[in-house]
């Protein structure tokens, strides 16, 4: 994971208002939002600003801008280029970065990393705490908390010590550090990622320790409940312009059952609260109640406007790839071509070796574009001009959470040499789970070299419906199946989330047909806030 280093002191004044409580509802970031770090800055137009973590989805660590904890903007991407990581083609497993910022708007300003030396100790989630005095402190954690004086400059540190453990549960990682009252409060997460996730709080009057856990631990945690919101765990917490304070989290929208989750572990909002010096955390729901939130955004600066979760995508002649729109691992800007000369309003994809499975370890693309899944129902729909005519060609769309976990609607050949739509999961990524046979649907006459139409909608949380029909003929739809959702939900993809994608593969062979997507369409319709209970999307 990587830090965003803010280099400007952050100052909160407090203000007079009304004890007015708001309402809200979670997730405020869905979809495949894990790892929520938060920090309220007053010189910055009194903005919130949160990251959360991305794994092998490029561009990796987004920038989220809020002025009300409800309307975020995507705003730039940390982890935007190659050349930022400095292990690119090794087999290094923990590499701390320390990334730098002149402007949180602009994915470009984003700086090349400083490693920060960990003396060998292998550790993930760092976080940087600043001092009174200027000092600056690098926190990490694997199986334990460690702690490091650090240059931000050169990347030098101070040994790490190991400065607690939590309470006793597995996997104490994910450390943040506060100072309130002259005491210095360590935050961490234990218990794993899973049903067991919690968060667990310790003081002390010196910044290295040693620490005292407060009784009261766990703070906050779904274990053991009938929640809807499940595996609560990796907490921060910030104050706003009032000095009001709040949390965040990931969670997954699981109930105790955990048996489907698709879009991962996503970030939630609590109200936060001070009693006899130690925080109180409230537990997460659907709808919640918390302090007095600031004003709206200012829907006439540009800046704090709230990105929409509606895909209308044309491909426009010089238009380009939305930001956030999303790849697996590092794209060959070479396989994408915006409305080319002869297929104008269409995104050319240009066919990878590497299917959507491909091999774990290597380092050839694979030509997937995707975005994620945000909304529990939603339609989406995209244009496919494709005539494979060489053995191993496909092209499709997908449900994508992992390599080792997806479900494919595609036009490839059959062995006989017809055009077919194929319907296909693969779930390596849960060997106990037993995927549906693969559906195989003879392409008609009448579709041969037309546009095809490829639906995937989700009607119900717990799985995905899969169609096609010729573009100029929408309405004369072949419906190919419905798989459960089930097949992208936890196994390899227990840290990600539900991505919806195009692709284009030959599959190792030498197919070189190319795709031509169009008509990109994405509406969310609906999030379940609780079990059985849907709450409409607001598109506007």
């Amino acid at each position: 994971m990587f830090i965003i280093t803010i280099l400007q002191a952050i100052l909160l004044v407090a203000h007079a208002v009304a004890a007015q409580n708001s309402t809200f509802s979670n997730p405020i970031l869905s979809g495949f939002h894990p790892d929520p770090s938060c920090v309220f800055v007053e010189e910055l137009d009194n903005t919130f600003f949160c990251v959360t973590s991305t794994f092998l989805a490029f561009p990796g660590v987004p920038v989220y801008a809020s002025r009300d904890l409800k309307n975020w903007k995507l705003i730039s991407h940390v982890f935007n280029r190659p050349s930022q990581y400095p292990g690119l083609g090794t087999k290094r497993t923990f590499i701390n970065l320390v990334f730098s910022s002149t402007d949180l708007f602009d994915d470009d300003a984003w700086s090349d990393p400083v490693e920060i030396d960990m003396h060998g100790i292998n550790a993930i989630d760092p976080d940087l705490f600043w001092d009174d005095d200027g000092q600056v402190y690098m926190l990490t954690g694997w199986g334990k908390i460690y702690q490091s004086a650090v240059d931000l400059e050169t990347g030098g540190s101070s040994k790490p010590v190991n400065v607690w453990n939590g309470t006793g549960a597995e996997s104490p990682e994910g450390p943040h550090m506060y100072k309130k009252n002259g005491y210095y409060y360590l935050l961490i997460a234990q218990g794993g990622t899973g049903i067991n996730h919690s968060v667990a709080i310790a003081r002390s009057a010196h910044v290295s320790g040693p620490f005292e856990g407060f009784s009261g631990n766990p703070l906050l945690t779904a274990k053991n409940t009938e929640n809807f919101f499940q595996c609560v765990g990796h907490a921060d917490l910030f104050q706003d312009a009032n000095k009001k304070w709040w949390g965040v989290a990931l969670a997954t929208r699981s109930g105790p059952d955990h048996r489907f989750y698709p879009m991962g572990r996503e970030t939630v909002l609590y109200p936060v609260t001070w009693d006899d010096e130690w925080p109180v955390l409230d537990p997460v729901y659907g709808h919640m109640e918390g302090w007095e939130k600031p004003g709206r955004i200012q829907q006439s600066s540009s800046s704090h406007k709230s990105t929409p979760d509606v895909d209308s995508v044309d491909f426009e002649p010089g238009s380009s790839i939305p930001r956030h729109w999303k790849f697996w691992r590092f794209p060959d800007p070479s396989s994408y071509t915006i409305s080319p000369p002869k297929h104008p309003n269409s995104l050319e994809l240009s066919p990878s070796k590497s299917n959507l499975t491909g091999i774990l370890t290597e380092a050839h693309p694979i030509n997937c574009i995707s975005r994620r899944q945000t909304a529990s129902l939603f339609n989406f729909s995209v244009d496919i001009d494709f005539s494979p005519t060489e053995a191993g060609e496909e092209a499709g769309v997908s449900v994508f959470i992992t390599q080792l976990q997806h479900i494919d609607l595609s036009i490839q050949l059959a062995s006989n040499g017809s055009q077919v739509l194929r319907l296909q999961t693969t779930a390596y990524g849960k060997p106990d789970a037993e995927p549906p046979k693969s559906n195989t649907l003879t392409m008609p006459r009448s579709w041969i070299g037309e546009i095809l139409r490829m639906y995937i909608e989700a009607k119900e949380p717990t799985a995905y419906s899969f169609s096609a029909a010729r573009a100029s003929e929408p309405l004369d739809v072949r419906y190919l199946g419905n798989v459960s959702a089930e097949y992208v939900t936890g196994g390899s993809g227990s840290y990600t989330g539900t991505l919806l994608s195009a692709y284009n593969t030959n599959n190792n062979r030498t197919g070189k047909a190319k795709a031509w997507i169009s008509r990109w369409r994405y509406l969310p319709l609906a999030q379940e806030v609780e079990r059985g209970v849907f709450e409409p999307v607001n598109t506007n």
